[in-house]
């Protein structure tokens, strides 16, 4: 598996990615609810996707393999992870633990301590074991809801 920076050309793939993830992995926050799943993936289209990759304050990659995007991960300059999904395909194969592998490092190498991110229901346990923290009570959109972290990128001292 690689991880690359995303390019423009990427997009429709990415997108597509993005919303299978969201339609098929994560039923624990959407419930099937139509409306909470239609508000959610309302702006998964190729054009803003395209819009995230050009953007100068974003870093997005995507993980690979053969050819096949098998997710994609986006960090903010000021040390956000925005975006960690996965294609249902590859899930439980550590695509999501390389990709955010790939943020925390670029994040590190802008000279940050910390990074925050909102984690999702689904995916709040993967975070935990990747050593985020809860950082306050969860927060709702409508019928969704998100729970706030973050973590220390600061390397530990050597004894």
């Amino acid at each position: 598996m690689l991880v690359r920076s995303a390019g423009v050309e990427d997009a429709e793939e990415v997108a597509s990615v993005l919303r299978r993830s969201i339609r098929d992995l994560c039923v624990l926050d959407h419930a099937g609810d139509e409306h909470a799943l239609q508000q959610w993936l309302n702006n998964k289209t190729r054009e803003n996707v395209r819009s995230w990759i050009e953007a100068a304050d974003r870093y997005i990659v995507l993980a690979e393999e053969n050819g096949s995007i098998l997710g994609v991960g986006g960090a903010s300059r000021g040390g956000e992870i925005i975006l960690n999904y996965v294609a249902p395909e590859a899930r439980f194969k550590g695509v999501s633990k390389s990709i955010l592998g790939s943020l925390e490092a670029y994040l590190r190498g802008l000279g940050l301590a910390r990074s925050t991110l909102t984690s999702t229901r689904t995916a709040h346990r993967f975070y935990l074991a990747m050593g985020y923290e809860d950082a306050s009570d969860r927060e709702l959109w409508d019928k969704l809801a998100g729970q706030p972290m973050m973590k220390s990128l600061q390397w530990p001292d050597n004894p």
